[in-house]
């Protein structure tokens, strides 16, 4: 796809990956889908996961390599992510039945060794690789499988790029997600003081360069500042939205980008994959503990998060169209209502999904799926990412022995007759007990979601 941008060129990066052409509808099984960060995928027990409430689980065969099958055990239901790891084989702990890499059933332990084990015992098996430290899946047809349309970034091959990524379920659909991160004017508003500005709140120029029915690509940039630099947008269909940026002097250029990747793990639920680079200031991600980065990361999520949670009910409720509910203006929704518009043109195909004009509602309600709490930090991110769940536990052990700590020096304290003894040991319960204080503060941070006072 060659880019025909409609203003000059103002030296400025005008594309970030490519987006072929296509006017076919979108397949939505043939596409790569991100699962999780692989240094937050579990090494020695299964991984469950779903796209589009379809059950998946991941696991490592004997060989180290990445395996994905349907997560349903075909005896009697039981889900193979609630088993084990034996030699490489996925066993459901029901009744031990064992699967491989294949999907195919090696071993039911109720069945006599002069039988045959039946050849619809198997689970389906599907494409999964690693790229650029994520995990993806192909829910199509293995054989169709093509990594090339994988979105990967160039410049984080680069070394003197550096990166902070994230891993956050969130309560609300994919759709809206998407249009949440095309929408960079919300940003000063909703994000006010951690991000944004509210001062800098101002009509914004948008370009679309590209439509297709493999995504969107545009660029965007404040109206204050006369000759502001271009902000690079992507949309490739239907996960990935990068946001890409560059100023200063070709010499010494300083660049980097915000690259958000999704999931749509069911109705009112997906997965996002968060990771901002950048080639200045390199030092500070560096130094930066990553469990103490995503404090500040999941804050900003959770900022948006109970806005965006109210206006899909709000939505639904209703019962209308986005065309009849929103008001857009051109200098603030223009990407959001092209991404909707998108849906409305290609979207058709998906489990469902929600346009500009049209929607398509799932066949029955996932009410014995229900989405998580709103504001949950815990449940939708600290126990899914490897550094935060550490640091959880970690905080948690420092909290309980302290306390422990204190209670027996304070016990010491009243059984002594020592007056130095007693001192020492006062002091020494209440020097714990700070530390256990401090430890539960922390440990909060890792649990309660960020709220507005």
């Amino acid at each position: 796809m060659t880019l025909t941008p409609n203003k000059p060129d103002t030296g400025q990066p005008t594309a970030t990956l490519p987006i072929p052409e296509t006017d076919q509808e979108f397949n939505w099984r043939n596409c790569w889908y991100p699962v999780t960060l692989l240094q937050d995928l579990p090494k020695d027990r299964p991984y469950g996961f779903s796209l589009y409430d379809e059950p998946l689980v991941l696991f490592r065969n004997s060989q180290g390599k990445l395996v994905c099958l349907t997560d349903r055990c075909p005896h009697r239901a039981a889900k193979l992510s609630d088993g084990q790891i034996i030699d490489g084989k996925i066993e459901c702990l029901y009744h031990g039945w064992q699967f491989g890499a294949e999907g195919q059933c090696l071993h039911i332990p109720q069945l006599a060794t002069d039988i045959k084990i039946p050849v619809n015992s198997c689970v389906k098996s599907f494409a999964v690789v690693e790229k650029q430290g994520i995990v993806w899946i192909w829910p199509g047809e293995a054989e169709a499988a093509d990594q090339q349309p994988i979105p990967a970034i160039p410049d984080l091959d680069k070394p003197e790029f550096v990166s902070t990524d994230l891993v956050r379920d969130l309560p609300y659909d994919q759709t809206y997600f998407i249009e949440n991160v095309l929408d960079p004017a919300h940003v000063n508003i909703s994000h006010h003081p951690t991000q944004g500005n509210r001062d800098n709140a101002q009509p914004l120029e948008m370009e679309v360069l590209e439509h297709s029915g493999d995504g969107i690509r545009g660029r965007w940039r404040g109206t204050r500042k006369p000759n502001a630099n271009w902000v690079t947008v992507d949309f490739v269909a239907p996960n990935f939205v990068i946001h890409k940026f560059k100023f200063g002097s070709e010499q010494k250029s300083m660049s980097g980008g915000l690259a958000l990747y999704s999931i749509p793990l069911g109705k009112g639920r997906c997965r996002i994959l968060a990771r901002n680079y950048r080639n200045f200031f390199t030092w500070k991600i560096k130094l930066t503990p990553r469990w103490m980065d995503h404090w500040y990361r999941n804050q900003i999520l959770e900022e948006d998060l109970p806005l965006i949670v109210g206006q899909e009910e709000q939505i639904e409720q209703l019962g209308e169209s986005l065309k009849k509910v929103y008001l857009p203006l051109k200098t603030c929704d223009f990407f959001v209502i092209e991404y909707r518009k998108w849906l409305d043109k290609f979207g058709s195909a998906l489990p469902f999904y929600q346009g500009y004009s049209t929607s398509k509602q799932p066949r029955e309600a996932t009410e014995n799926n229900p989405p998580p709490a709103t504001l949950n930090r815990l449940q939708q991110h600290t126990v899914i990412c490897s550094s935060c769940n550490r640091a959880y536990q970690i905080t948690n052990r420092l909290k309980q022995t302290f306390v422990a700590v204190a209670i027996a020096l304070a016990a010491l304290a009243i059984l002594t007759d020592s007056s130095l003894i007693q001192l020492v040991a006062v002091s020494g319960s209440l020097f714990a007990l700070g530390i256990a204080a401090v430890a539960k503060k922390i440990k909060t941070k890792f649990e309660h979601s960020y709220t507005r006072r």
